[in-house]
């Protein structure tokens, strides 16, 4: 168990690393907790590191066809993958601040070529190592690693032979597997069919829902809408009993809100970008969110400057301004801070109460 006390924002974090559980305390005056939520932290206890600068596996063509439209364009963007010096630079920076690093970019990162030293520095730093793979080329050798560094793996549902073999493998590895799944308006009568049906794999750890995005490869028609009344049966649907956990990006949360009035706030956060967790590129820049990849609008250079001057920068408070001053009037304000403002459009919100700054 891990234990973190954050004197600037006056808290403290508990992340157990055998299992994955985290709790954050509210606001301490006195030594007691107050019961209000602390803001952010004075730095990032998540870091997603995009290790992979290309798509070893050129999945762009399969992405296509299993429906999932890459945020990222893999497959048309190609340049190099992130060095393991630079990487372990940013362990050196992160080493008793951060809990966890998820591991992403271009590709799968299971496909760098220093994967093994990356998940073995990750751990002689203090730090847990996650990822998500595609499954493709994915080994009994690759499952062992996990197993021995990993906290949990993800498997995208790319609806392919693949997918079943490598959830298969890292489950038979004793590997905490979760699938992850992009909902969108093509997706969505699957995942609907899926949860009535309990048509998952069996020994999974969890489905994790992430909301489609028009971002990179990412389409504008294949956006939810709040009026389909699918949106309001899945989201009614995921309050069930399954074998399995269940969760959501915090893209989702306002939907979440929208549609389950009875859910714990205690359960739900809401996007973290630039409040508990930031994005590092291949080539060293650190953005808010992975999301903000076309033409970032809050970078910052991490060859000259470092982690905790990037997350003290202007352009990422320029970023939190949003969430400081969204939707003032809402009784939901401190469970949504106004939803996602790289791409407000995914915002599912029907409260009427919704009013946002112009990023």
């Amino acid at each position: 168990m891990r234990t973190r006390m954050d004197h600037k924002y006056r808290y403290f974090s508990l992340f157990d690393e055998r299992n994955g559980k985290y709790l954050r305390s509210g606001i301490l005056e006195k030594g007691k907790d107050t019961g209000v939520d602390p803001f952010m932290s004075s730095f990032p206890e998540l870091l997603d590191v995009g290790i992979m600068g290309h798509c070893a596996h050129g999945l762009s063509g399969r992405c296509a066809l299993s429906g999932v439209q890459c945020y990222q364009t893999g497959g048309a963007k190609t340049e190099p993958n992130m060095s393991l010096a630079d990487y372990c630079s940013i362990l050196e920076q992160s080493q008793g601040n951060v809990y966890q690093i998820a591991l992403g970019g271009r590709g799968d990162p299971d496909m760098h070529e220093a994967f093994e030293e990356i998940l073995k520095e990750t751990r002689a730093h203090g730090i847990v190592p996650n990822f998500t793979t595609s499954g493709m080329g994915f080994s009994a050798g690759k499952a062992e690693l996990c197993k021995r560094y990993c906290g949990a793996v993800a498997v995208s549902w790319y609806r392919a032979p693949y997918t079943y073999t490598a959830i298969r493998t890292l489950l038979d590895a004793g590997v905490k597997t979760n699938i992850h799944y992009v909902l969108g308006d093509n997706s969505i009568d699957e995942a609907i069919r899926l949860l009535q049906d309990k048509g998952f794999p069996v020994g999974i750890n969890a489905v994790v829902f992430l909301l489609h995005k028009p971002v990179g490869a990412g389409q504008v028609s294949n956006m939810l809408r709040l009026d389909d009344p699918r949106v309001r049966q899945f989201f009614e649907l995921v309050g069930g009993q399954y074998p399995f956990r269940i969760g959501f990006d915090s893209c989702s949360i306002p939907a979440l809100i929208q549609f389950n009035p009875g859910l714990a706030n205690e359960s739900v956060d809401t996007c973290e970008g630039a409040r508990w967790s930031a994005y590092i590129t291949p080539d060293m820049h650190m953005l808010p969110c992975s999301f903000d990849n076309a033409s970032p609008r809050w970078a910052v250079d991490l060859r000259t400057h470092t982690i905790q001057e990037a997350w003290d920068s202007p352009a990422f408070e320029a970023f939190r301004a949003h969430f400081r001053t969204s939707c003032p009037d809402c009784p939901q304000r401190a469970n949504c801070m106004g939803g996602c403002p790289i791409v407000p459009d995914i915002v599912l919100c029907g409260s009427g109460q919704r009013q946002t700054k112009a990023s």
